[in-house]
């Protein structure tokens, strides 16, 4: 599957709101298709005290839920319609999840990289 349908998938999955008077949600959406081709979505929440998380580590959760690991590719995008790359929090999470995942194809706004080159000294 192609990045720029990826990116389809991950503008129609932003939804943007207040989920209490601290909290937000929606404001970046990631999607993952594995190795298996299938595809796995989420958003962010944004919490006070860091209790939130990023919209890649809601997605990783679904793709652990349905018992998958391995992601060939991932875009994230921001309720302007921006590319985002993902934090160094989740760099790391995204390859601790399957031993292959330092493989995984990131589209950025103007190239596609992998996790290895956005972790060039990867602790393990």
């Amino acid at each position: 599957m192609e990045f720029i349908k990826l990116i389809d998938i991950a503008k129609s999955t932003l939804n943007p709101r207040e989920l209490s008077r601290s909290t937000y949600a929606g404001s970046v959406a990631a999607v993952i298709l594995t190795d298996k081709g299938n595809i796995y979505k989420g958003v962010c929440i944004d919490s006070p005290c860091s209790m939130g998380f990023c919209a890649e580590h809601a997605a990783i959760a679904a793709m652990i839920t349905a018992g998958e690991s391995r992601i060939d590719k991932l875009v994230a995008i921001c309720e302007t319609g921006e590319i985002v790359p993902p934090c160094g929090r989740c760099r790391e999470f995204i390859n601790q999840i399957h031993d292959e995942n330092y493989k995984c194809q990131v589209q950025l706004k103007d190239k596609i990289v992998t996790i290895a080159e956005l972790l060039p000294e990867r602790w393990n």
